[in-house]
């Protein structure tokens, strides 16, 4: 049975909805839940998991629904006393906190005068109308909320160029800015490598492996991955590379974004050609040959992208870089071998279960030219728009962030039930003969992964012993040792697991690449 419980007039943010919908769904007899606030596009995604009941139906956009489903009345009147205690023990702690609430941002501006940056999160219907309050008041802008239309983002946009303001978003959901790390941000070594981004995880891969080398980011620029379509133009695209070619901590600007509009990459090699700074370019899936034409040291993986900027920061040769990727090309070649030595004939697939949309961009793109089709729910180039999403066919890349998996659910950074349910669906496919993941460490992701994961791949094991063959795991985990869960520690109990840990996406998805191929091979 399905039960729904609408809550008038009480606002959430997408963070907090989130960590209420994870409690949600943590209690046992919850078979499934959501948690969102009543806005058209959300009661149609209800509609569409069979989770829109009629007491939602009136729902407006500053209206909370909460719908869940379970097996009997006994259970949902119990599940209905939890949440109510749930908010009931939320409310009490706000208000036993001390903490200043301003209800408004003339209020805010009042306690924190020399305030300088904004971090908005209401909803989209408001959001654009509460940036530009914001901009008035000489602040620069975080827009965390998406639904956002896209001419009230280029208004935004063209009001902060003039009043020489940033406004990063909407849906901007990670910046480092003076070194200070905002939102989905890891924690990272200070240094004088600046990023401006168009991808949220895009720019925690490239800053994680940067500082992971020992270098550091002093800005990380998001822009919101609309900035660099044709409608926007990329103005704070652009405007971030001029901040960076002007600031004397930035030595080494680095961009990365999905592949940007022609007419945006044609004004951003018009500006990179002006500036003194060595400017590494990650455009994924973008069209090289407008790029040659450019000063831009042009990278085809996120991996590379930062390794090209660390050699830069360094002042080392660039040489240096292909070295260690033609060192570890042959690195992965030989673990491939062993691993597809151990697959039996019916295994043939790649089955990739991303939390980051932009890791399966990139691993789309290796999986470009390969023999067989490869599906996604969210497909690049030449890549096939899955039927189902819940049902994989052949290869198949799956980006578990996008709105259709996480509807009323915390995202997969954060809660990896849905992620676990498909690994195990894919381990009992007997024609899966690779599983890859990707971790996501840092602020806002899930405190504890290794509780989350690790049982998940100890089933696994189990299942893949009973029905004697192997399937390896191959993970790329995302993060610092300054993060509040600690990278090596994170990697050392995955490595204790079986799991084949790499340090990049990229290097992730080679192997899995490598492993396919040469199964092929042998099976010729």
């Amino acid at each position: 049975m399905v039960t729904g419980i609408l809550k008038r007039g009480e606002y959430f943010d997408s963070v907090s909805l989130m960590l209420i919908a994870k409690k949600i769904s943590e209690l046992e007899i919850v078979l499934d839940s959501a948690a969102v606030m009543g806005t058209p596009e959300n009661k149609s995604m209800l509609q569409t998991s069979g989770l829109l009941t009629d007491e939602l139906q009136n729902a407006s956009d500053m209206d909370l629904m909460i719908a869940y489903k379970c097996n009997s009345q006994n259970e949902s009147d119990l599940i209905s006393k939890k949440i109510n205690e749930l908010f009931k023990k939320s409310d009490n702690t706000n208000k036993s906190s001390g903490s200043l609430n301003p209800s408004s941002l003339e209020s805010a501006i009042k306690i924190l005068p020399d305030a300088n940056l904004a971090m908005i999160s209401v909803a989209g219907k408001y959001a654009g109308d509460e940036a530009m309050k914001a901009l008035k008041n000489g602040l620069n802008v975080i827009l965390f909320s998406d639904n956002v239309s896209i001419e009230k983002e280029i208004e935004l946009k063209n009001f902060a160029k003039e009043k020489g303001l940033f406004v990063m978003g909407p849906d901007c959901g990670t910046a480092i800015i003076n070194g200070v790390p905002l939102a989905f941000a890891n924690v990272v070594n200070r240094g004088n490598i600046g990023i401006v981004a168009a991808s949220g995880t895009g720019l925690q891969e490239v800053s994680c492996l940067i500082s992971n080398s020992g270098c550091g980011i002093f800005q990380a620029i998001g822009t919101g991955g609309r900035d660099v379509k044709k409608e926007v133009g990329g103005i704070m695209f652009l405007e971030g590379i001029k901040a960076l070619a002007e600031d004397k901590n930035t030595e080494v600007i680095l961009l990365v974004s999905k592949p940007p509009a022609d007419e945006v990459i044609i004004k951003i090699i018009e500006l990179v050609n002006k500036i003194e700074k060595p400017v590494v370019g990650v455009f994924l899936n973008a069209s090289i040959e407008l790029l040659k034409q450019s000063k831009i040291n042009i990278a085809r993986t996120l991996e590379e992208g930062a390794m090209l900027a660390v050699v830069h920061s360094r002042k080392e040769n660039i040489g240096k870089v292909y070295d260690d990727l033609e060192s570890q090309f042959s690195e992965l070649q030989t673990i491939a071998g062993k691993e597809s030595a151990k697959l039996n004939k019916t295994q043939k697939y790649v089955r990739a279960l991303f939390s980051g949309g932009t890791f399966c961009d990139e691993t789309q793109m290796f999986f470009q030219h390969i023999d067989e089709d490869v599906f996604s729910n969210t497909p690049v180039g030449k890549v096939k728009k899955l039927k189902d999403i819940w049902k994989s066919e052949k290869h198949t890349i799956i980006d578990l962030g996008d709105d259709e998996f996480t509807v009323g659910k915390p995202h997969p950074m954060i809660d990896y039930s849905t992620r676990n349910k498909r690994i195990l669906a894919e381990t009992n496919d007997p024609e899966t003969a690779v599983i890859l993941l990707d971790i996501v460490l840092g602020y806002g992701s899930n405190m504890n992964p290794l509780a989350e994961i690790v049982p998940v791949i100890k089933e696994v094991k189990e299942l893949t012993l009973q029905q004697k063959r192997h399937l390896p795991i191959v993970c790329s985990v995302t993060g610092t040792d300054k993060d509040p869960q600690n990278r090596t520690t994170v990697a050392a109990a995955l490595k204790a697991e079986g799991v084949l840990v790499m340090e990049s996406n990229a290097a992730a998805s080679k192997l899995a690449k490598f492993l396919i191929e040469r199964r092929v091979k042998r099976n010729e």
